[in-house]
């Protein structure tokens, strides 16, 4: 999957912007993802190959028209997810404890009646 050219798409105004308002539609396990790329982004143990692949995921999600509209209930969303847990199996190396501690604290704000075992599959996974 190349996601190169996608990554025009990315900023982190626009990342932080559109994640918030995706929270509720896409659920906790999705934002956990793109948090937990963007938080791996943000490593400067993180090759620039890893970063490319992370902007892409992340700007796919950004981008405004995709192959499912997103306006689609259910599945307009589906593609968005197919991306970000391709990009997060791509970097996996590099999510290490810290990441996940950030990304965890992020979506306690977001999401106060989130649970540890909402996201402990994908912990379970990397």
């Amino acid at each position: 999957m190349n996601l190169q050219p996608y990554r025009r798409f990315f900023s982190r105004n626009r990342f932080w912007a559109r994640l918030g308002g995706l929270a509720r539609a896409t659920g906790t396990k999705s934002i956990y993802t793109a948090l937990l790329l963007y938080y791996a982004y943000e490593r400067k143990e993180t090759p620039k190959w890893a970063k490319r692949v992370v902007l892409g995921a992340l700007g796919y999600l950004l981008m405004p028209l995709d192959a499912i509209p997103d306006l689609t209930p259910i599945l307009g969303y589906t593609d968005d997810v197919s991306v970000l847990a391709a990009g997060l199996a791509t970097v996996a190396a590099y999510v290490n404890e810290e990441v996940r501690d950030r990304a965890k604290d992020k979506l306690a704000e977001w999401f106060p009646e989130a649970r540890t075992e909402d996201v402990r599959e994908i912990d379970e996974r990397l």
